[in-house]
């Protein structure tokens, strides 16, 4: 399965603006990218190989871009029950999918959902 262009490109920015953030780190549990703060992961962010659908799954606690999340081509509560506490699974190959600069936006909700408040703090000093 080839890996869309576009869908690359927006993977590359999100992994970056994520491992940006304060105390971020990439690890690769189960054989797949995610950041994590401290030992808390606050987004997955799949495969690039082409075996699986890029995409990225984050927590997001505001009501309104949670809807605005699950209402994107294809997304879906995440698995594992992860989707009752929030998380979201977006694809990002999908036509219509959200452009880098909305899912850094939620990339952002998601971490602060998870990392301590000082790192928080240390993000809102910036």
């Amino acid at each position: 399965m080839a890996v869309p262009r576009n869908a690359l490109r927006k993977w590359e920015k999100v992994r970056e603006f994520a491992l940006g953030l304060p105390g971020a780190a990439e690890e690769f549990p189960w054989g797949e990218s995610v950041a994590k703060v401290g030992r808390k992961v606050f987004v997955f962010l799949g495969v690039t190989d082409g075996s699986h659908p890029m995409g990225v799954t984050l927590k997001l606690t505001d009501e309104a871009a949670h809807a605005h999340a699950l209402s994107c081509p294809g997304a879906e509560r995440a698995a594992y029950g992860l989707g009752r506490s929030g998380w979201v699974s977006i694809p990002l190959g999908e036509q219509g999918a959200p452009g880098a600069e909305l899912l850094c936006e939620w990339v952002e909700e998601s971490y602060r959902a998870i990392a301590p408040r000082r790192l928080a703090a240390e993000l809102d000093a910036r």
